[in-house]
């Protein structure tokens, strides 16, 4: 890579750091952690016994260390892997707005990974289209998160198809314990349901879905020439003809209904993504979303 280029992407990474940063710590303080669980209970501390202590959580050799009855405290194990998977084939360069699908998941992504972070949790990277392209293992600190992000923003769309299949069969096999797994993707894939509730046994699948307002419904703009960026197909579509935008837009309806109904039976959450619309907002009410749930 050109120093030019390496100059222009850390420029780009840290960009996306302070942009990131702003909305974990001004926004969404406190909802991640409040949205993800541990795997478990962790000692805390021993502290004097009071009336209404359980009698089994005494700690019997403190108390008879010391004379006084104690009492050992429990708080939930807080640390988590999070391991993200991004759908890198050509189709996710669309965007008719300021940024294409995969820019703006790249900009989803760093705010969960800074949010990661701050927990002081693990995070990794997964990045596919026909295979998977790259693996980075969960890792915690600063410098293991930009490293993801910068690993992002230098990849280049892969011109074939996506399997997400593929992918997930992958991380099964790479990654043996629990995680929190996001799966960012326009799913304009192969159905794929049956290896996403797999996934969803072992881990904690939430599908971040990216979708650009083109995708559903056309413009009246007169004869537009569309070419498939991952198979090259290429065709002329008139788009003033009132038939035409309907078909394309009940298709697109049909599409959405189907990765829906997929979602939902095999039990994931979802984070729509739109890039006509301000990701935070999503983030947020995804947040609160789960955090009712547990409630």
């Amino acid at each position: 890579m050109a120093e030019a280029d390496v100059s222009e992407l850390l420029r780009e990474v840290r960009q996306v750091q302070i942009v990131a940063n702003r909305l974990v710590n001004d926004l969404l303080a406190g909802e991640y952690l409040s949205t993800f669980k541990g795997r478990g209970m962790v000692f805390d501390e021993v502290r004097a016994y009071v009336p209404g202590d359980e009698i089994r959580t005494i700690d019997w050799n403190v108390t008879a260390r010391t004379g006084e009855a104690h009492v050992k405290r429990f708080c939930e194990e807080r640390e988590l892997t999070v391991l993200f998977a991004v759908d890198v084939s050509a189709s996710g360069m669309f965007g008719s707005q300021r940024r294409s699908k995969l820019q703006t998941a790249v900009q989803v992504a760093a705010v969960l990974m800074f949010s990661a972070l701050k927990n002081n949790d693990k995070v990794g990277l997964v990045t596919f289209a026909q295979e998977v392209t790259q693996y980075v293992p969960p890792r915690k600190g600063r410098g293991a998160v930009l490293r993801l992000i910068r690993d992002l923003l230098a990849v280049e769309p892969r011109r074939e198809a996506t399997d997400l299949g593929a992918a997930l069969e992958f991380i099964g096999h790479v990654q043996r314990r629990r995680a929190v797994l996001f799966v960012m993707s326009d799913f304009m894939g192969p159905d794929c349901s049956r290896a996403l509730r797999l996934a969803n046994r072992r881990h904690d699948v939430i599908a971040v879905t990216l979708s650009d307002p083109r995708e559903l419904e056309f413009p009246d703009v007169g004869f537009v020439v569309l070419e498939d960026a991952e198979t090259g197909e290429v065709c002329e579509v008139d788009t003033r003809h009132p038939r035409v935008r309907r078909l394309f837009a009940e298709r697109a309806a049909r599409r959405e209904a189907g990765l829906a109904e997929t979602l939902r039976r095999s039990g994931i959450d979802r984070m729509e993504i739109r890039t006509d619309r301000p990701y935070a907002q999503s983030l947020q009410r995804f947040f609160k979303m789960r955090e009712r749930r547990f409630r």
